[in-house]
């Protein structure tokens, strides 16, 4: 998923632009903004958007801390 992460190892934060580039485990999950398309929204984009949630929560689970 594109967008905006920041995640923090130690004491050092770390950017992505790509969901799966994030590693498998992090200490923290410090901003999560994935890339919206731009209004209107077909069907299809709308059912994208609706799993944004669901990834957040998947990172979240990936936390140390």
């Amino acid at each position: 998923m594109i967008g905006e992460y920041i995640i923090k190892i130690g004491d050092k934060l770390f950017e992505y632009t790509n969901t799966n580039d994030i590693p498998e485990k992090f200490d923290n999950l410090i901003k999560f903004m994935p890339t919206s398309p731009e209004p209107p929204h077909t069907e299809e984009e709308h059912k994208k958007m609706a799993t944004y949630n669901d990834k957040l929560k998947e990172l979240m689970k990936r936390e140390k801390n």
